[in-house]
C-alpha cells in the first residue's frame, strides 16, 4: 500500500505578519494576500446574486458561494519549483527553460533524503564533505534523475524564530557536486537554497569576490537542475526507496511556480 506524504507548506496569509520588519517586503513569497468570500456571509451572497441575477431572498438556503481572490503573490511563493530561468537566461549551454517548458515526467522522480543535520551549522555552507558523509551514513548513492532532498533541520523553526532566516546554505561547489552525480531536482527544507542574503552580501563586501553572490543558484547556469525550496515534513520520509511528485502551477513563461509536493512511499 502506498502512503502519500505531503511535503508542502501551507500558504497562509496570516504568516505575512510574522515576518520581521526588515523582511516585510518579502511577504509575497510567504503567502498571497487573500480576500475571502464565504457562502454564508455578505460577500459570498453578493457575488452569487451579481452573476445569477437574483436577490438574497431568492437564495434557496440563504447562502451564496465560497470564493477567494488572491493578490500580491510571487511565483516563488511558499513551496515552489524554480525553473532554470530563475538562475539566468541560459542553463547548461542553452536557453534556460521556464516552468511551462518542463515535462511532468521530469517532475516525478525517485527521491533521496540527504540528512546533513549532524554537520550543518546556521548560516554556514553545506560542504561537499557533509553531503558525502550524509550519503554514506544513509548507504545510498545518487543515480541519474534522482530528486535529492537536503534535510537541514530548518523546518523545526517557525517564521517568528530568528534561526528560521539563518539557514545553512548550498554553494556552487556543493550544488554541482549533486548535479554532476545525476541529480535533476534539488530540494531543501530551508527557506532558501543558498546562504542567507546578509551572509553573502557581507562576504562580497569583505572579499570583493563576485562569485559568492547567490552561487548555489548560479550553479544551475552551468548545469541544469530544478531547485525546490521551503519544503517540509522531510523527517517523515525514509532515506530512499520512494517517489516524489513536484507539480507546479502551470504559469506560462515563468521562472518558478508554487507547487504541491507529495512523496509516494510504499
Amino acid at each position: 500500500m502506498t502512503r502519500l506524504i505531503d511535503l508542502t507548506q501551507t500558504l497562509d496569509p496570516a504568516n505575512r505578519a510574522k515576518l520581521p520588519p526588515p523582511l516585510a517586503g518579502a511577504a509575497k513569497v510567504v503567502a498571497p494576500a487573500i480576500e475571502y468570500f464565504h457562502p454564508a456571509e455578505q460577500k459570498g451572497r453578493d457575488e452569487f446574486c451579481l452573476y445569477l441575477g437574483c436577490r438574497h431572498e431568492d437564495l434557496s438556503d440563504g447562502e451564496g458561494w465560497g470564493a477567494e481572490v488572491l493578490t500580491d503573490m510571487s511565483s516563488h511563493c511558499g513551496t515552489h519549483v524554480d525553473a532554470p530561468l530563475h538562475s539566468g537566461s541560459r542553463s547548461g549551454g542553452r536557453q534556460a527553460r521556464t516552468i511551462t517548458d518542463i515535462a511532468l515526467d521530469e517532475l516525478y522522480r525517485p527521491g533521496v533524503v540527504v540528512d546533513v543535520r549532524p554537520w550543518a551549522r546556521p548560516a554556514q555552507e553545506i560542504t561537499i564533505e557533509m553531503l558525502d558523509a550524509a550519503l554514506a551514513a544513509g548507504g545510498r548513492r545518487i543515480n541519474e534523475g534522482d530528486a535529492v532532498l537536503i534535510r537541514t533541520g530548518q523546518e523545526r523553526y517557525t517564521m517568528t524564530d530568528p534561526e528560521f532566516y539563518m539557514q545553512p546554505g548550498m554553494s556552487r561547489a556543493s550544488t554541482l557536486h549533486l548535479v554532476n552525480q545525476g541529480a535533476t531536482i534539488l530540494g531543501t527544507d530551508a527557506v532558501a537554497w543558498d546562504l542567507p542574503f546578509g551572509v553573502m552580501a557581507r562576504r562580497f563586501r569583505e572579499t570583493g569576490d563576485k562569485s559568492v553572490l547567490w552561487d548555489g543558484h548560479k550553479a544551475i547556469v552551468e548545469k541544469e537542475a530544478f531547485i525546490v525550496q521551503q519544503m517540509t515534513n522531510l523527517g517523515a520520509l525514509p532515506l530512499c526507496g520512494f517517489m516524489v511528485g513536484f507539480f507546479p502551477i502551470k504559469l506560462a513563461g515563468c521562472s518558478a511556480a508554487p507547487a504541491r509536493v507529495v512523496a509516494f512511499v510504499d
